[in-house]
């Protein structure tokens, strides 16, 4: 009976060993960078760069310099100011749709996984027309009718993450609304708002959470590739899509002007993948269950 205590004891405490090796290095290199593009984000009004709507058609495609550190675009622009300030509206576009899809996607997936029925065939149904609804002509009808702005296209990026959410919260709720747990506090008499917010949350926020970081990627490049076909932000605002669009006029000449912030876009979008799996590996109940 000892050995038994002893194993069981030695696995509880190897597990969380485990899962802390389980990180590596590229996990840390993936939050670095995530840190680097968020600083210099955030703290671009202060940074000493030039403005990056500035034109200065003398300086044209200029090359590297100490006054230019990355050159400048096709209308003289600095390269620099604009990947830094191109990162924030690429962030915030791709922050912020998910935020809505992982609220309203997040909320209906409990409920429907926890009330099950005709509510869940409702929202299961409603979810499979949005995701039968092609997302390019959702995007082009929205912005041919309210005009392309940085709310206009967060709002679609969010209204079309909403279905993916709802199928991750879903799924975990039907697991969990089986759980002794969840049965106990039912059979206690408590409420239905207090099974959903005290019982299931905590316990379908992890999932969430891991499924959150992914969403924030796929958002960033759908965020590029729309600003590359012109249905992004309007100019002169500049996001990494929009840069690359711009660059690829420039290809033979200054290649580096699609490159740069297509490097960017893909670091970025690695970073936020390989952080998001690493998070779902360690929340998976199955991988860290004795």
């Amino acid at each position: 009976m000892a050995t038994l205590e002893l194993s069981v004891t030695e696995d509880v405490i190897v597990a969380p060993a485990q899962r802390t090796r389980r990180l590596g290095p590229l996990f840390w290199m993936a939050i670095g960078w995530m840190m680097l593009v968020f600083a210099v984000a955030i703290l671009a009004p202060v940074l000493p760069l030039p403005s990056p709507t500035d034109m200065d058609m003398l300086e044209r495609r200029a090359p590297i310099s100490a006054l230019h550190w990355l050159g400048t675009d096709g209308l003289g622009r600095d390269e620099l100011s604009r990947l830094i300030y191109g990162a924030r509206i690429s962030l915030t576009v791709g922050l912020v749709a998910p935020v809505i899809g992982i609220t309203i996607g997040g909320a209906l997936g409990m409920l429907a996984g926890y009330f099950r029925g005709r509510f869940e065939s409702l929202v299961v149904g409603s979810m499979d027309v949005l995701l039968a609804f092609p997302p390019l002509i959702l995007a082009l009808a929205v912005t041919a009718y309210l005009g392309q702005s940085i709310f206009n296209l967060t709002c679609i990026l969010g209204v079309l993450g909403i279905p993916a959410f709802m199928r991750v919260a879903r799924a975990s709720a039907l697991t969990l609304a089986r759980r002794e747990f969840v049965i106990a506090a039912q059979a206690l008499g408590a409420s239905h708002a207090r099974i959903l917010f005290r019982e299931l949350l905590p316990n379908v926020a992890l999932p969430l959470l891991a499924f959150f970081l992914l969403g924030v990627a796929v958002t960033i490049v759908v965020e590029g590739a729309l600003s590359f076909l012109g249905l992004g932000v309007p100019p002169p605002i500049s996001s990494w899509g929009s840069m690359i669009g711009e660059g690829r006029e420039s290809l033979e000449i200054a290649p580096q002007l699609a490159f740069i912030p297509a490097i960017a876009m893909f670091l970025t979008v690695l970073s936020f993948n390989l952080v998001g799996d690493t998070l779902r590996a360690l929340t998976d109940p199955r991988q860290g269950a004795l």
